[in-house]
């Protein structure tokens, strides 16, 4: 693992230090059907970051017609470097056919499968080197005679899948890398030809996605992952989804290979969007980003202004706020009287086993900056919605904690290399991977063991089609899961109703009377406004245990601060006056068995709460997070599979939970 991480930091320092690849002339954007079509032969999109969102519908009867739905927007396939190294050879068709309900093989040579279909699915291969290790890896290709190749030539073969191999393929992750680039930087490898390797991966995955699309039954985006980082391994990494409502889009990936500043990225996607092409990018993966994802700089050093504000917005309106390598919700370092802060997570920089720095890397303490900056310097870069996903590496999303296959190939394939139960296998214990010693035994010694199940990306949406969901997001009427398929609704307004709590035209009134999640809601007077919430259990996992809102506000000093107020509590439980908080409801799990109480809990809780601690000039945010009752973590379930006792360094529990996007309220 050591090797592996030396060689990533290598190639990162070399590769965003040399030229940029250019694109050989070549037309702008490819037709599904094959034709190519010049860059201004459509009209642009009016948009106008200071207007009305165009994707806001008002209307209530429609509005409240919205159904939830549930995806993942973070999936590799063959076609991405690092999926391919370690042993991925599903196609994107495979990962559609996933998601649909088919089983797939994994890497490690076993079926994989999902408990229910998703309702939408976006393959996001990496653009830098997309399609690359699969052809240099493959005899007969000009890629494969190259020098730069021989670390992956034949990996994949059916000889070398097995975990022997590993040692081979965490060198040959580095080391194709940093050889491909001097290749290229030396003129020993054509550039076109790279290029056209790019191309037709992407054209493929464009294809797939097209080929499996079913509007009003199964969505699938087209997209891919900006890979950026800085030199010391601080992850900028962000997913690129187009809206899919026309038949073009671009010829190949704007890549790190263009540049590794994610302002580039957005300078281009809005010259696509003056084009009629609309997209957006998702950041995620902000936890090992080492502070720099929320940093209070741009990529230059040069503080924010509000052209900066308004560009980043304008193409990132939500982040992944959860996904398999970790929470960003928040570090308990940062969230002091939050003990629910202390959820699934992954402490290191991305490929690293260096910590990464908790300032600057968590959504909440974003949200925080970035109201802080709206109120002094009149903009905020960071008023962005949630969603969640897997980060999938397999092609296929691992996100339930009783059947979690982990996310990186043979590498995490058994319980035994993802760290859950110790090494016994001599071979491997010989293999020259590194070990911790934990209860007296040998465990692998990397970060997997502090990773989670998959999250999913929820959403309100009129119809299971793309431009409805992509809309949804846009809006940021979208919710984030640590896997399970609770759904939440959340409303913010004046002078409301409370009791219309079960009448069954709530949500249309909601609808007319309120401002849904991802929106701002204006001061009026000095009236305090009312906040509905709604969260309701997925009926295959188990039942909730408290409905909480996040409270973000910034004081009289000008300081940011943050409460957590238990708002709806099981089991008849009120929460306490003072302290906020429900009462416990007892909740047990038998770790022996990983049985869950069943007979305490809610099927669903809702509300209507005013903050006892409102000031009408004080500018704030609101979201949701609904938890369940405790049940066995991943790692507990390994154990438990392989009849030893869960180790002692790791939580045997979890508690699965749901993100609103946030609601704003400006004085």
């Amino acid at each position: 693992m050591n090797k592996k991480i030396g060689f990533l930091l290598t190639f990162t320092l070399i590769y965003s230090c040399s030229e940029p690849v250019q694109e050989p002339e070549s037309d702008s954007f490819l037709n599904i059907a094959g034709a190519r079509v010049g860059l201004a032969s459509q009209q642009p999109i009016d948009w106008d970051f200071q207007a009305v969102d165009p994707y806001m519908n008002m209307d209530p009867k429609l509005s409240s017609s919205r159904v939830p739905l549930f995806g993942d927007l973070h999936v590799h396939t063959t076609y991405s470097f690092d999926a391919y190294i370690f042993g991925t050879l599903a196609t994107p068709d495979d990962a559609y056919e996933f998601a649909k309900g088919k089983p797939i093989k994994h890497p490690g040579g076993f079926d994989v499968s999902i408990d229910r279909p998703l309702d939408f699915y976006g393959v996001t291969d990496h653009g830098t080197f997309l399609g690359h290790v699969e052809e240099a890896a493959t005899p007969g290709t000009q890629y494969y005679e190259a020098p730069s190749s021989a670390p992956v030539n034949d990996i994949n073969s059916p000889e070398n899948l097995n975990i022997s191999t590993i040692p081979r393929r965490t060198e040959a992750f580095g080391a194709f890398l940093v050889n491909t680039v001097n290749a290229l930087r030396e003129q020993k490898l054509d550039i076109r030809y790279v290029d056209s390797i790019s191309r037709r991966a992407w054209a493929d995955t464009v294809g797939a996605a097209q080929r499996h699309n079913d509007p009003g039954n199964f969505t699938t985006f087209i997209g891919y992952e900006y890979t950026a980082s800085t030199p010391d391994m601080g992850n900028l990494h962000r997913n690129v989804i187009f809206r899919g409502n026309s038949n073009r889009i671009p010829s190949v990936p704007y890549s790190r290979a263009n540049s590794n500043d994610p302002e580039g990225l957005w300078q281009w996607m809005d010259r696509l969007r003056e084009d009629g092409i609309e997209s957006l990018a998702i950041p995620h993966n902000s936890n090992g980003s080492d502070g720099f994802m929320f940093a209070l700089k741009d990529s230059f050093g040069n503080p924010f202004t509000k052209e900066y504000a308004e560009l980043r917005m304008r193409n990132e309106p939500i982040v992944e706020i959860t996904q398999v390598k970790g929470t960003s919700d928040t570090h308990p370092a940062l969230s002091t009287n939050d003990e629910w802060a202390d959820f699934e997570i992954m402490p290191f920089k991305v490929a690293t086993q260096s910590f990464s720095e908790p300032k600057g890397s968590y959504v909440r303490d974003a949200l925080l900056e970035g109201m802080k900056m709206e109120q002094t310097e009149g903009f905020n870069p960071y008023k962005f919605g949630l969603i969640g996903s897997s980060d999938s590496h397999t092609a296929a999303s691992s996100q339930e904690e009783d059947n979690f296959f982990s996310k990186i190939g043979l590498l995490d394939s058994s319980a035994a290399l993802r760290g859950s139960i110790p090494v016994t296998d001599p071979a491997m214990l010989a293999s020259g991977q590194l070990f911790e010693e934990v209860d007296g035994n040998q465990y692998m010694n990397s970060s997997s063991i502090t990773w989670g199940a998959a999250g999913l990306a929820g959403v309100w949406a009129e119809e299971n089609t793309r431009n409805s969901i992509y809309d949804a997001f846009r809006r940021k009427e979208s919710f984030a899961t640590t896997g399970p398929r609770m759904t939440i609704r959340f409303f913010a307004g004046f002078n409301l109703n409370a009791n219309k709590l079960n009448d069954a035209d709530l949500i249309e009134y909601l609808y007319s009377n309120a401002k849904t999640m991802g929106a701002d809601l204006d001061g009026i007077g000095l009236q305090s406004p009312s906040f509905f919430v709604w969260a309701v259990r997925d009926a295959f996992t188990a039942p909730l245990q408290r409905v909480q809102i996040i409270k973000g506000f910034v004081d009289s000093n000008g300081n940011p601060q943050e409460q957590v107020f238990d708002v709806a509590c099981s089991d008849g439980g009120m929460p306490d006056a003072e302290t906020y908080r429900c009462p416990d409801n007892n909740a047990k799990v038998d770790i022996a068995s990983c049985a869950f109480s069943q007979d305490v809990g809610a099927a669903e809780l809702k509300t209507f709460w005013t903050d006892p601690t409102f000031e009408v000039t004080q500018r704030a945010f609101y979201y949701v997070r609904a938890l369940e009752n405790p049940t066995c973590r991943w790692s507990t379930w390994d154990a438990l599979r392989n009849n030893v006792e869960p180790r002692s360094d790791i939580p045997k529990t979890i508690q699965e939970r749901v993100w609103s996007s946030p609601i704003h309220y400006i004085p």
